[in-house]
């Protein structure tokens, strides 16, 4: 009897040797063993559009913030042009909050959601990430300059409007070259500058509201400087809002 089981043992390890031995035939790789399923790297990835969920909703919260920004900075400076008695706006749009036109924090708000998100997008889109003070610290006081700049513009006299926007021009560049210092920042400045300033000529011979003494048109000429220092402060806001969100996603 051990050697009839021996024998079947050796058997059986004869045949098993002659089925491995077999030409044409390759054992599975090992790799093919632990290749998974397509289903499980979607699980592992996770669901498909996550990624899009949360930079829509970085890209909604930042547009927020921008909006409320603006439309706060437009009422503070707004009223202090017309306590100047540099803006003047007729009696029936007077009787709102601060003395302020009712429309003015809105369209300041909107057009500053949009400043702040187009100077990152510019940014990613040149290659040239805005690396220059990026702390709130530089921010803040930039937001600072700007406010002593406007509030310059209603405040200081000179003897001609000449001298005034002169001076002005050299603060707004020196306020770039302070918190900036990008080709981008200043050419979106100088853009901004430009077609806010047509908007404002449009309004002021449409008679929406009006400027005491102008002498560019019929508006100050040295309300491009002021849109300019506002576009670079509030794109370094946008710029500072736009650290460390998620990238967008591509589709493949």
């Amino acid at each position: 009897m051990p050697r009839l089981e021996s024998g079947a043992w050796s058997c059986s390890c004869a045949a098993r040797a002659r089925h491995a031995a077999r030409p044409g035939e390759t054992a599975p790789k090992a790799g093919a063993m632990r290749s998974p399923s397509p289903s499980a790297g979607r699980a592992a990835r996770g669901p498909p559009g996550g990624a899009a969920t949360t930079w829509r909703q970085h890209l909604v919260q930042r547009s927020v913030v921008l909006f409320v920004v603006g439309a706060f900075m437009a009422l503070v400076l707004n009223l202090l042009q017309i306590q100047r008695n540099v803006t003047l706006f007729p009696d029936e749009v007077i009787a709102t909050l601060f003395s302020s036109a009712w429309w003015v924090p809105p369209c300041c708000g909107t057009a500053a959601a949009v400043v702040g998100l187009l100077y990152p997008c510019i940014d990613s889109h040149l290659g040239e990430p805005h690396k220059f003070k990026r702390e709130w610290a530089s921010v803040m006081r930039c937001i600072a300059v700007f406010v002593g700049i406007n509030h310059a513009s209603a405040k200081l006299d000179f003897a001609n409007n000449v001298q005034l926007s002169l001076t002005l021009a050299a603060l707004s560049l020196g306020l770039w070259w302070t918190f900036d210092r990008s080709r981008s920042g200043l050419g979106l400045g100088i853009t901004i500058a430009f077609v806010a300033t047509l908007i404002t000529q449009f309004l002021v011979y449409n008679g929406v509201y009006q400027y005491t003494s102008p002498d560019f048109l019929y508006i100050r000429s040295w309300l491009p400087c002021i849109f300019f220092s506002g576009g670079v402060t509030v794109g370094n806001i946008g710029r500072q809002l736009a650290m460390g969100i998620p990238e967008k996603p591509h589709n493949d």
